[in-house]
């Protein structure tokens, strides 16, 4: 994750690593679960308001976003828009949700209750996959 010095001295988070729920899939039958997505910039979402994809179907805006900001998924080396469009569905939503929470809330945490007590805690939906680092 890259952490940028802001003019107060401290670090502001600007990449967050992810775990897709399936995976990508490339033409070699590799799966891609591990990424990272960084801050949207004010350019990433007024540049695709403009692109006829856009304009013919607005839903598609959701991919021209994350294929600017997702810079990182396994080890593909160019996540662009036919990335994002072949991703599984529930990995789609995963990816709107982190890009909605970490541009528009700054958070990747979701409260969450436990099935058996009922306890509320919060739940890092990006996180690492559990034994990797």
């Amino acid at each position: 994750m890259t952490m940028n010095p802001e003019a107060n001295g401290k670090t502001m988070k600007t990449e967050y690593p992810f775990v897709l729920p399936r995976g990508y899939v490339d033409a070699d039958g590799q799966v891609h679960r591990n990424g990272l997505m960084r801050l949207a910039t004010a350019r990433d979402e007024i540049t695709p308001q403009v692109d006829p994809k856009v304009q013919q179907n607005p839903a598609y805006l959701t991919v021209l976003l994350l294929s600017r900001t997702v810079t990182r998924l396994g080890s593909v080396a160019n996540v662009g828009t036919d990335t994002i469009e072949n991703l599984f569905a529930s990995d789609l939503a995963f990816l709107q949700d982190l890009y909605r929470r970490i541009n528009q809330e700054g958070r990747t945490e979701a409260e969450v209750d436990c099935p058996a007590c009922s306890h509320s805690f919060l739940v890092d939906i990006a996180g690492e996959a559990p034994g990797e680092s």
